[in-house]
Parts: C-alpha cells; sequence; structure tokens
C-alpha cells in the first residue's frame, strides 16, 4: 500500500532551500538531481526503522515556492516524514517566520 500527500510551501527562496535540503539529505540517503526535480529516497530501514518499504520525496521549485510530493508505504510513515521534512525546511529558513506546509493527503 502508498499513500502520498503534496505541499506547496510558499517562500520566495525556495530554489536555495531545496538545495540544502537535499545535500543535507545526500549525506544519509540517496538523491537523485533531475532537471527541475530532486528525489530523495528514505531507506525502509534507515536508522534502524523497520517500515513496510521505501519513502520517496520529489522536491521542486515552482512560481509558487517549493512543491513536495511525498510517497510513503504506510500512514504511519507518511505522517512521519512530513514533520521531518517541515522541521527541516525551518531550520534551513531560520531567517524567515515558520514556513506553512499545507499537506494534501492522497495527492502524488
Amino acid at each position: 500500500m502508498n499513500v502520498s500527500s503534496k505541499a506547496v510551501v510558499p517562500t520566495s527562496h525556495a530554489s536555495r532551500y531545496l538545495q540544502q535540503l537535499c545535500k543535507h539529505w545526500a549525506h544519509n540517503f540517496p538523491v537523485a538531481f533531475t532537471t527541475g526535480t530532486r528525489t530523495v529516497t528514505f531507506s525502509r530501514n534507515t536508522r534502524g526503522a523497520d517500515w513496510p518499504g521505501d519513502a520517496i520525496l520529489e522536491l521542486q521549485v515552482s512560481e509558487s515556492g517549493r512543491e513536495c510530493r511525498l510517497t510513503a508505504s504506510s500512514e504511519e510513515l507518511l505522517s512521519a516524514l512530513k514533520g521531518t521534512v517541515e522541521r527541516h525546511l525551518d531550520r534551513f529558513a531560520s531567517r524567515e517566520a515558520a514556513l506553512p506546509s499545507a499537506w494534501v493527503d492522497g495527492q502524488s
């Protein structure tokens, strides 16, 4: 079973934050760089976890900010990774107010 969610995070620094996030996560996870899209694969057994399958985060810069598409193997993993993405983005965007991440489940 795969579940998914999508969020658009409004910021004028989307490109910079996307690069920082991917560079940071590349130390522990596979990160693919293609034209316009960055893909982070969170392995199902990362840091001792035992999820049913891997999770995929796709990041793109859009006119309205940074688009996030998250696909996970369970509702619990999806929820946990939404929080992880939000915390990391807020860390890199610390000069701005907390950035809103309105996730819409069932979106891919």
